[in-house]
């Protein structure tokens, strides 16, 4: 019998990977986690569907590993990412990601600007 804390999991056993889920808000049909593929929850997929535009307002990134026993929200990092990926082919943001982006990105991003 196992101890009173103990809860059992609803992910089968042998698969020790991380998972990445994105909360997405549907307006007035409310926030959900948006379902994912077992084989696709992965970050890169994560990072690719989100600056295709497959989420209709993301509002946060959620990764974990239940092998490990481990959660952590990864939005400021995934948002940090997008927005590298996005410079690196000189172009903006998308509008329906750039909610999540500034809102994730912290104070980390700084703009120079130079005084002429």
């Amino acid at each position: 019998m196992q101890g009173r804390g103990w809860m059992p999991s609803i992910v089968p056993g042998g698969d020790d990977q991380t998972v990445y889920l994105v909360k997405d808000d549907l307006g007035r049909l409310g926030a959900v986690w948006r379902e994912a593929d077992a084989e696709a929850a992965d970050l890169e997929t994560v990072i690719t569907d989100l600056m295709a535009g497959e989420y209709k307002d993301p509002l946060r990134v959620i990764a974990f590993n239940t092998h490990e026993r481990w959660s952590e929200d990864v939005s400021e990092d995934v948002a940090r990412e997008i927005r590298r990926r996005f410079d690196l082919q000189l172009a903006d943001v998308p509008s329906g990601l750039q909610d999540f982006v500034e809102r994730h990105e912290g104070h980390h991003r700084q703009l120079a600007l130079r005084l002429v």
